[in-house]
């Protein structure tokens, strides 16, 4: 029988609302419950790793019912987490649509600190938490507030277009939020020459190869994708000529002009799916192509991995504490909030 060992000890404030730790035993009853949900990750989690897995997805499952919660994964979680606790699964902007339909008076992010804050906006009277406080984002730290308020004096009167891999602070700064998915429709949906389109310097670039208008460009970038070089696709696509290359526009310019494909998370989904490609290269977080292969045993997903550490930050061990515990709860300054939240619904209705 397998076992996994918790930190049981509650804080003091929120002590109240702490249920019973769940027992953890890979019984062979539980085996034979959980033999549908093994079904859907086989290909990509090992039978050696299932036991550890299975009383643990078993006991959040349980959980969300008791406390009328719901996870909402994103795609750059680990499959166990995407696709056997996460009831609702996508890219930001599909998370941040469920977030604003959800009955659930509970949501856990599994995901990072700035979709948490997304979460909390859209649903300011419910709890919002997320399992790891450290989970954050190179992206979202690379600008602030202050920054976006400078780049207003520097560029009046134009509109400023933000990613939403940021934080609440910085979108109260903004007009309007984007995604990679509707980046391109977002700006030119304003009807203006130029526009700033911050902070993601190469998805700036690329909205840019899209689109007329002007894009004035931020210097942040993703330390996930920027990892990647086109030096490296280049020597997939010498060894196997037949290789797909899809990336994220994220990624670099000279990685996304080598590409077979370049799309947000659910494009390059999508693509995967629709083509069937017999080999493929997804060119971003590497947790993706765990996911992505899970529906897809005839695509061969060829690795080039680079992890997120702070998506990794999120475990199925503190999903559960989180539950147990109801922590980490994430608060937005209701002056803040404000503002946000109308960049961010200006979006989801601009995409409906």
């Amino acid at each position: 029988m397998a076992t996994v060992q918790f930190e049981t000890t509650a804080p003091a404030a929120r002590r109240h609302d702490v249920l019973p730790m769940p027992e953890l035993w890979y019984t062979p009853a539980l085996a034979r419950e959980m033999e549908p949900l093994y079904a859907k990750v086989a290909r990509v989690v090992t039978p050696l790793e299932w036991p550890q897995f299975a009383p643990i997805i078993k006991a959040i499952n349980d959980l969300k019912k008791q406390r009328n919660a719901v996870v909402l994964a994103h795609n750059y979680m680990t499959p166990e987490i995407f696709q056997c606790v996460g009831d609702f699964r996508g890219d930001s902007l599909q998370l941040a649509k469920e977030a604003a339909h959800t009955d659930a008076q509970v949501i856990v992010q599994a995901g990072v600190h700035f979709m948490a804050e997304t979460s909390k906006l859209l649903n300011p009277d419910k709890t919002v938490l997320i399992p790891d406080l450290r989970a954050g984002c190179s992206l979202a730290a690379s600008i602030t507030g202050e920054d976006v308020r400078m780049l207003r004096e520097a560029y009046p009167g134009v509109p400023v277009v933000t990613y939403v891999n940021t934080s609440a602070e910085v979108k109260a700064e903004s007009d309007i939020c984007c995604t990679s998915a509707n980046a391109v429709k977002i700006v030119e949906s304003l009807g203006v020459p130029r526009v700033l389109l911050i902070p993601d310097e190469y998805l700036a670039r690329y909205v840019q190869t899209k689109t007329d208008v002007e894009i004035i460009a931020w210097k942040g970038r993703c330390e996930v994708h920027e990892r990647f070089t086109a030096e490296e696709l280049e020597a997939f696509r010498a060894a196997d000529p037949a290789i797909r290359i899809i990336a994220h526009p994220e990624c670099p310019p000279d990685v996304i002009q080598v590409a077979d494909f370049t799309g947000s998370t659910s494009a390059m989904i999508d693509w995967v799916k629709k083509r069937r490609p017999a080999k493929v290269v997804l060119v971003t977080e590497c947790s993706m192509s765990s996911n992505v292969a899970a529906g897809a045993p005839d695509v061969e997903f060829v690795r080039p991995c680079n992890l997120c550490p702070h998506m990794k930050r999120i475990t199925l061990q503190n999903i559960l504490e989180s539950l147990v515990y109801m922590r980490y709860e994430v608060t937005v300054d209701p002056l803040v909030a404000d503002r946000a939240r109308r960049a961010v619904e200006r979006m989801i209705n601009l995409t409906n």
